[in-house]
């Protein structure tokens, strides 16, 4: 789980496990589309401005940011 809403209490993922992605600098999320995930529920940290969002299949699009890297890099 990566929504912070899930250290609230009175929603449906309430008390759920959460990493707390959302305490990084910043974040990457691979991600097909803005559709809703687990329960319905908007997730907060894609709307963080620290979050960039990459659409793509994950283990595609992961592929692709380490190519990307790797170029960059060097």
């Amino acid at each position: 789980m990566t929504n912070p809403i899930a250290r609230r209490p009175g929603n449906a993922i309430s008390g759920m496990p959460i990493l707390d992605v959302d305490k990084a600098k910043s974040v990457v999320v691979i991600k097909r589309s803005m559709g809703h995930g687990y329960a319905g529920i908007d997730n907060e940290l894609y709307t963080d401005p620290k979050t960039g969002m990459f659409f793509s299949d994950a283990k595609k699009g992961l592929a692709e940011l380490k190519t990307a890297v790797g170029e960059f890099v060097g």
